[in-house]
């Protein structure tokens, strides 16, 4: 379980004056064990920056983090984080970029090599091994991020707006192969999202974050059943929870001065 208590993140310094920051205000929330959470809020709230807290990847100044109530210090091997710019390694293939991460942890190269063939078959680039990422489209380079992710085994998957940078067909297509991985693997999802649709679609809960300094205005349970079919988004239900994540989000943001 990942638990967030009285978590406080500011940039620079407030105190005397100064020019600091408040990013993060008393976010408190947890996520259970195989639960997919999606995140949504106005930009600029701090998501990103909690999603690289829980990743380790940045410290904080007050507050909890912990996983399993064991305190989050740094990286751990139960984490992986899938960023929106792919980050892949451009001067080596689909292969090598699948396998760093299991060539790091010392496993053979016998071993690396079965497991990211494996998975990369699984997010469907079976053929595209030997290709360097510039031969790639953005949403085949964002698959291969997903498979270097699956590839260490993590219990905890932390997404921060994977398919934002995607076109629309593109994105939908992996939205639905997302899903049909998490229904085979269940691991711990936290996915940070600016589209609706996708928070909803994706989601057990959505998490909707306030303007900044950031804090969690409320946990959105999502009634939809799983497997999710491709027309959920037409359902009441689906619209319904939609429009009332706009109701929110645009009421924070006219509300600001």
């Amino acid at each position: 379980m990942i638990r967030v208590k009285n978590l406080t993140k500011e940039f620079g310094s407030m105190d005397n004056g100064g020019g600091g920051v408040l990013a993060l205000s008393s976010i408190d929330f947890e996520v259970r064990d195989n639960e997919f959470v999606t995140v949504i809020g106005p930009s600029g709230c701090g998501k990103t920056t909690l999603l690289r807290i829980i990743a380790g990847l940045i410290s904080y100044q007050h507050g909890e983090v912990s996983i399993d109530s064991h305190p989050v210090v740094g990286p751990g091997p139960e984490r992986a984080v899938v960023f929106q710019n792919f980050a892949l390694l451009p001067w080596t293939d689909v292969l090598g970029n699948v396998t760093f991460g299991l060539d790091v942890r010392g496993a053979t190269k016998n071993d690396s090599q079965a497991k990211a063939k494996e998975l990369i078959k699984l997010v469907g680039l079976e053929g595209f091994e030997r290709r360097l990422p510039k031969e790639l489209s953005g949403g085949m380079q964002q698959r291969v991020g997903l498979a270097r992710a699956l590839a260490v085994n993590p219990r905890i998957l932390l997404m921060d707006e994977p398919f934002g940078a995607l076109d629309e067909q593109t994105r939908r297509l992996l939205q639905e192969q997302l899903l049909q991985l998490w229904e085979r693997e269940r691991k711990t999802v936290v996915f940070i999202t600016h589209s609706m649709e996708e928070a909803v679609m994706l989601g057990d809960r959505v998490m909707l974050m306030t303007p900044r300094p950031g804090k969690v205005k409320e946990m959105i349970d999502i009634p939809l059943k799983r497997p999710r079919p491709p027309d959920i988004e037409k359902s009441a239900a689906f619209i319904e929870i939609k429009e009332y994540l706009w109701e929110n989000l645009r009421a924070m943001q006219t509300d600001q001065p």
